[in-house]
């Protein structure tokens, strides 16, 4: 629990001294009639305790003159019943010791206890407007209702996140680790699918094989809904209902992740159902490739964010004029076609995001200490995709050969001090390697 109980630390030394801190976790949600969707705690809340239970809420006070700082748990009280059909409760005595915090009580003592915790202290600091569960208005509320007896309430609120943002961006050893073995996991799956299609198969059929090696090693569930887009599909840059029936001769693009102990993996590969490459699939597959070896060399220390979009784009740009999926005569020259955009056509998305215990995970993009908000530097630490595409739907003037392919590739990197280190080597890649991959099924 010591990475944990560290950024527990963190917060408590930028916090204004003697302010109170509260984040709670996720609440369970009921599917229909009595059951419940899987739970799945919330990434701050997780990201501060490690603790998976609901009904959870961490309160962190900070140190004011010989009064040194606090961290306290509130969570499911034991009881034996319960856990007959729900399964096993930390409970308060063991959670403090087993987690790490100074102090924890009852979930249910937390309304009761927050007055006195919240009477005479400078700020709280909140998830603001994010957790209205927590009842923050009536314990501020019920501190202001004591006046008359000279405690007074909190003066200032502050947002908690903007505070776990800045250090969520930054993995640190612990997560790199726990990524590394989501984006294993992920291309494991993703080699698996792979082998395992056939033209004929539902794409469901080969989302389940996915699902299976997920679960098989370890992973708790998806990181999110997994996209199996044959022909066609893989032009819906969002599709899941992954119900069509694959047709020899089409691409698969498959954009699947686990999630394995709160951190997402997130892999796109595009390969062809029966093994083969047509010649236009190649050209524009290999067009892809280049570009995303391209963003890749421009994942170092020191430089923007944004030349990752910008190297993939000049790539993919320039290819497009080539294969005259972009009129010259229209557009003009490589650099009048990347100022007009007029490769949004066939490439309308960005070439990344950030990664960690959400799948497009927290933090901002841009430097906003700075007036003109230029693109953030990348740091050792950010944890990133990269995946460029090209999405080429039926219209007046593009080539009929192209028409109906959609290919995106995606890996996890994690930025080095010299560079970046890719997560999800695990799964074919190059044209070569996918044909002979599937070949050998």
């Amino acid at each position: 629990m010591t990475p944990y109980a560290d950024r527990r630390a963190r917060v408590l030394a930028q916090m204004q001294p003697g302010a109170v801190a509260v984040l709670g976790t996720a609440p369970e949600v009921t599917r229909n009639g009595d059951s419940e969707y899987a739970y799945r705690h919330d990434s701050y809340f997780y990201y501060l305790s490690g603790f998976a239970e609901p009904e959870s809420c961490i309160v962190l006070v900070a140190a004011l003159g010989e009064r040194t700082a606090r961290a306290i748990l509130f969570c499911r009280a034991k009881n034996p019943d319960h856990e007959i059909w729900d399964g096993f409760r930390y409970g308060p005595d063991a959670a403090r010791t087993t987690f790490g915090f100074d102090e924890a009580y009852p979930f249910d003592e937390l309304d009761a206890r927050m007055v006195g915790i919240l009477s005479n202290v400078p700020a709280l600091y909140y998830a603001l407007g994010a957790q209205p569960d927590l009842q923050v208005a009536g314990w501020l509320n019920a501190v202001r209702a004591l006046g008359r007896t000279g405690v007074t309430a909190p003066a200032t609120m502050h947002h908690l996140l903007a505070l776990l943002d800045e250090m969520r961006l930054l993995k640190d050893a612990h997560e790199v680790g726990l990524m590394a073995r989501a984006g294993a996991i992920s291309a494991a799956a993703h080699a698996r699918a792979m082998r395992a299609t056939r033209p004929g198969m539902l794409e469901y059929e080969i989302e389940a094989e996915l699902l299976y090696e997920f679960r098989r090693n370890g992973a708790q569930a998806p990181a999110y809904s997994s996209i199996v887009a044959s022909g066609p599909n893989a032009c819906v840059l969002h599709y899941n209902a992954n119900n069509r029936r694959v047709l020899e001769g089409e691409l698969v693009l498959i954009d699947a992740g686990c999630e394995f102990d709160g951190y997402a993996g997130d892999i796109t590969r595009t390969y062809p159902a029966n093994g083969r490459f047509t010649s236009p699939q190649r050209t524009l597959y290999e067009l892809v490739l280049r570009a995303q070896a391209a963003a890749l060399a421009a994942v170092k220390p020191g430089q923007p964010y944004s030349g990752i979009h910008d190297a993939a784009v000049r790539v993919l740009t320039e290819g497009m004029l080539d294969l005259g999926l972009l009129d010259k005569r229209k557009v003009g020259t490589l650099d009048d076609a990347i100022g007009t955009r007029a490769f949004a056509q066939f490439y309308m998305h960005g070439t990344g995001h950030w990664l960690g215990m959400d799948v497009h995970d927290v933090g901002v993009y841009r430097d906003v200490s700075q007036a003109d908000k230029p693109s953030r530097a990348l740091q050792p630490g950010m944890a990133l995709t990269v995946e460029p595409g090209i999405y080429v739907r039926p219209a007046e003037g593009v080539p009929e050969q192209y028409w109906h392919i959609g290919i995106r590739i995606e890996d996890d990197v994690i930025v080095t001090d010299t560079g970046a280190r890719i997560l999800t080597n695990g799964v074919p890649k190059d044209v070569a390697e996918i044909e002979a991959w599937m070949k050998a099924a």
